[in-house]
C-alpha cells in the first residue's frame, strides 16, 4: 500500500476525517494543513485504521471461527474458572489475615519503643545528682525572677512617668499657691 493511501480506514473514519478538514478549512487553514490534522485526529481517537477493504472480511472470518471454538469449550472454561476463582478467594483472604498480623505486629513494636523511651527518660532525671537538679531549677528560677524583674522595671517606667507629671503639677499648684499668698501680704 503506497504512503498516504487512505484505503483500509473504514468508512466511519472516513467521514470523521471529512468532517474534521471541513472545520479545519472553516477556521481558517490551508487545504494541505487541514487534511494533515483530520488525519492525525483519526489516527489519535482510534489508533489508526479500522478496516475497510480487504482486511474487514478477514477479520470477521476470524472473529465467526474464534466465537465457534469458545462456544464448544465453553462449559468446559466457565468450570476451571469457577475453580480457580474459588482458590484466589481462599488465597485473597489468607493474604488479608497475614498482612493484618503484620500490622499489628508492627503497632505493638512501636507502642513497647516508646514506652521504653520514656523509660530511660525517667531513669536518666532519676540518676540526676541532686547538685545537677538544684541548679537546673535554680536557673529556672531565675530566669522566671528575671522576666518578673524586667516586667516590674516596665511599669515602672509607665508609672514613674505618670507619678513624675503628678508631681509637677502639685508643685506648679503649691507654687501659684505660695505666690498668692506673698502678693496679698504685700
Amino acid at each position: 500500500m503506497p504512503r498516504g493511501d487512505k484505503s483500509s480506514y473504514s468508512s466511519k473514519q472516513r467521514r470523521q476525517a471529512e468532517h474534521i478538514e471541513e472545520s479545519e478549512r472553516r477556521q481558517g487553514r490551508s487545504e494541505e494543513a487541514a487534511e494533515r490534522i483530520a488525519w492525525a485526529t483519526v489516527n489519535k481517537q482510534d489508533g489508526g485504521a479500522k478496516g475497510g477493504g480487504r482486511k474487514s472480511t478477514a477479520k470477521k472470518a476470524t472473529k465467526k471461527a474464534a466465537r465457534k471454538a469458545a462456544k464448544k469449550s465453553g462449559a468446559r472454561k466457565s468450570a476451571v474458572r469457577k475453580a480457580t476463582a474459588k482458590k484466589a478467594g481462599a488465597r485473597k483472604s489468607t493474604a488479608k489475615k497475614a498482612t493484618r498480623k503484620a500490622a499489628a505486629k508492627k503497632t505493638t513494636r512501636k507502642t513497647a519503643a516508646k514506652k521504653s523511651a520514656r523509660k530511660t527518660s525517667a531513669k536518666k532525671t532519676a540518676r540526676k545528682t541532686p547538685s545537677t537538679a538544684r541548679k537546673a531549677a535554680a536557673s529556672k528560677a531565675g530566669r522566671a525572677s528575671a522576666a518578673k524583674k524586667s516586667a516590674r522595671k516596665t511599669a515602672a517606667k509607665k508609672g514613674g512617668a505618670r507619678k513624675s507629671t503628678a508631681k509637677k503639677a502639685t508643685r506648679k499648684a503649691a507654687a501659684k499657691k505660695s505666690a498668692r499668698k506673698s502678693s496679698r501680704s504685700r
